[in-house]
C-alpha cells in the first residue's frame, strides 16, 4: 500500500509541476503567474478540489506519445470565492502552450456540465495558442462541444472569462458567448486570425498588441468588457464582479446589510448646468445616488457617450444604463446602443434590477451611423428593454428628445416607475429645432427673424420643454427634487422586490440582431 500511495503521489506532484520548472520560470520572466498560481490565488484559501489531475492525452503520432504532461495543459475543479461557490478551469500554457485537445475539452466540458447542474457560476482563465494541431479534427470537435455548453448555460448560469494570455482562432468564440470578458493589458491577446494571416491575405502589418490586445478590444471593438495593469488586478477583478451577481437565473444576488436614513443627497441639486447646452459629467449623478464606492463600471473605455454597470443601492445589487452628456452630448449611436442593450439583456436574465438615467438628444445622425445599421442597432436596445421583466425604473435629469425618450425606458415600453427631475425637457426636438419648424412663416415675415426666433424658441421651451406634460398624462409618476432621489429609487426598488411578469407563450423573441 506504501508503494501505491508513493505513486499517486508523485503522479500529483508531477500534475503540479505543469510543463516543468523550466517553462514555469519563463511563465514567471513573463511577469505572469501560472494556471495554479491564478487558480489559488482567486478562490479562497484551501477550498479548491481539482477535477481530473491526472487525465493525458490520447494521441500518438508525431511523437506525441513521448509528450505526456498528467492535467493536459488545464486545471479543472470547483471551490470557493468569499464563500460563494464557483466551478472553475485554467488553461496551462507551460504544456504544449495550452493548446486545446481532446481530452483538454473533456475536462472544460466536465466542469461546465457540473456548473449548470448545481446553478453554479463558471469561470474560465484561457491562456492558449489553440487548437493542438497533432489532434486534427479532433481539437476542432472539442472547440464546439465547449461553444454548445457555453450556449446551454446561457442566462442559465453566470459565465466569467478572463483571457490570461494568447486566445486566437476558434478559441475566441467561446469567452465571446460568456456573459463578461476580461483582458490583461500587454499580456493578452485575442484575434481570429493572427498578424501573419492578416499580412499575408491583406497586406496589412500590425502586431498582435494593436490587432487584439486589452486596448483594442476594450476601445474600438468592445470585446472586453474590463482591462487590468496585470493577473492579480484582473482576479481581484473577477472576485468583485462576482460580488454583484447571483450565483444562478432562480436567485438574486447578495444582499448588503443597510438601515434606511434619511438618504437626501444635496449634491445632486447643483449638477445640472443652468445652460442646457453645457455638459456635465453622469458619473457624479451616479455617486449622488448609490451606496458609497459601489459602482463597478462595464465597458468603460467603448461607447463612453453610455455607461453601464453594477452598484448597491441600500444594500441591493442593480444595474446602472446611463447616458453620458460629457461624451457626443449622451446622444444614442451604434456602439452605445449594444452596449448598453448586451447589458440590459443579462441583468434580466439574473434578476439583477435596472435603473435608467436619462438625458439624450436622440439618436446621432449621420451618412456613417445610417450605414452602419443605426436602425437595427438601436432596435437591439428598445426590444431589450421591452422584454425586461425585472424591476426598471427611469430618472430623467434633463433632456429626453424624440425616439429616444421612447427607447431609454420610457413608461411606454414598460417601465415600472418613471421620474424626472425639475430640469428634465421632454419633447420631440429641442425647443430651437421645434421652433424652426413651427414658427417657420412668423419668423421669415419678421422684422427682425433672429429675434423672433428666439423669442418662440422660449414660448416653446416653456410650454413643452419641461416634465410636467408628460406628468399630467401619467408618463411620469413623479417629478422630484434631485436631492430626493436616492430616497426615492430605494423605496420604489423595495416596492417592486416581488414583481412578476406574465408574458406570451413563445419559444423565444427574434431580436433584431
Amino acid at each position: 500500500m506504501k508503494d501505491k500511495i508513493k505513486v499517486l503521489e508523485d503522479k500529483m506532484a508531477l500534475a503540479r509541476l505543469g510543463g516543468g520548472e523550466k517553462r514555469i520560470a519563463k511563465q514567471h520572466e513573463k511577469k505572469k503567474l501560472t494556471a495554479r498560481e491564478r487558480v489559488e490565488y482567486l478562490l479562497d484559501e484551501g477550498s479548491f478540489e481539482e477535477i481530473g489531475m491526472l487525465v493525458t492525452h490520447r494521441t500518438t503520432d508525431f511523437g506525441m506519445e513521448k509528450e505526456v504532461y498528467y492535467g493536459d495543459g488545464v486545471i479543472t475543479g470547483y471551490g470557493t470565492i468569499n464563500g460563494r461557490m464557483v466551478y472553475i478551469f485554467a488553461q496551462d500554457f507551460t504544456v504544449f502552450g495550452g493548446a486545446l485537445s481532446e481530452t483538454h475539452a473533456e475536462k472544460i466540458c466536465k466542469v461546465m456540465d457540473m456548473a449548470v447542474k448545481s446553478g453554479t457560476p463558471m469561470i474560465g482563465l484561457n491562456d492558449s495558442g489553440g487548437a493542438r494541431i497533432q489532434e486534427g479534427v479532433r481539437s476542432l470537435g472539442g472547440y464546439a462541444d465547449i461553444f454548445f455548453r457555453n450556449v446551454q448555460a446561457s442566462g442559465v448560469i453566470p459565465q466569467l472569462s478572463a483571457i490570461m494570455g494568447p486566445c486566437a482562432g476558434g478559441a475566441v468564440y467561446s469567452p465571446a458567448m460568456t456573459d463578461f470578458t476580461m483582458m490583461v493589458e500587454n499580456s493578452s491577446y485575442m484575434f481570429v486570425t493572427g498578424p501573419n494571416v492578416v499580412k499575408t491575405v491583406t497586406n496589412e502589418t500590425v502586431t498582435s498588441e494593436e490587432l487584439g490586445g486589452a486596448s483594442t478590444h476594450s476601445s474600438k471593438s468592445g470585446v472586453a468588457h474590463v482591462t487590468s495593469a496585470n493577473d492579480v488586478e484582473c482576479l481581484e477583478d473577477l472576485k468583485k464582479l462576482l460580488s454583484y451577481l447571483p450565483q444562478n437565473n432562480k436567485e438574486t444576488a447578495p444582499k448588503i446589510p443597510f438601515e434606511l436614513g434619511d438618504e437626501i443627497r444635496e449634491q445632486l441639486s447643483g449638477i445640472i448646468p443652468e445652460n442646457a447646452n453645457k455638459p456635465y459629467d453622469m458619473h457624479d449623478v451616479i455617486k449622488g445616488i448609490i451606496d458609497e464606492d459601489s459602482f463597478y463600471e462595464i465597458h468603460k473605455n467603448f461607447a463612453e457617450n453610455i455607461l453601464v454597470g453594477f452598484a448597491r443601492l441600500g444594500g441591493r445589487s442593480i444595474g446602472i444604463v446611463a447616458n453620458q452628456p460629457m461624451f457626443l452630448a449622451g446622444v444614442l449611436d451604434v456602439n452605445s446602443s449594444i452596449k448598453a442593450a448586451r447589458f440590459t439583456r443579462f441583468c434580466d436574465c439574473f434578476n439583477i434590477p435596472l435603473l435608467v438615467l436619462v438625458d439624450v438628444p436622440g439618436f446621432l445622425p449621420g451618412t456613417d451611423q445610417e450605414w452602419n445599421g443605426i436602425i437595427v442597432h438601436g432596435a437591439k436596445l428598445l426590444y431589450a428593454l421591452s422584454e425586461a421583466t425585472v424591476p426598471r425604473v427611469t430618472v430623467i435629469t434633463r433632456k429626453a428628445y424624440g425616439g429616444a425618450y421612447d427607447v431609454m425606458n420610457s413608461k411606454h415600453i414598460g417601465a415600472d416607475m418613471n421620474f424626472a427631475w425639475p430640469s428634465a425637457e421632454i419633447a420631440v426636438m429641442g425647443a430651437k429645432g421645434a421652433s424652426e419648424i413651427i414658427f417657420k412663416k412668423e419668423i421669415s415675415e419678421a422684422a427682425d427673424p433672429a429675434a423672433k426666433l428666439l423669442e418662440k424658441e422660449a414660448e416653446y421651451a416653456e410650454k413643452f420643454a419641461t416634465p410636467y406634460r408628460a406628468a399630467e398624462r401619467g408618463f411620469i409618476d413623479e417629478v422630484i427634487l434631485p436631492q430626493d432621489t436616492r430616497r426615492k429609487l430605494i423605496k420604489a426598488f423595495s416596492m417592486l422586490e416581488n414583481k412578476e411578469s406574465i408574458l406570451p407563450k413563445r419559444k423565444h423573441g427574434n431580436i433584431p440582431l
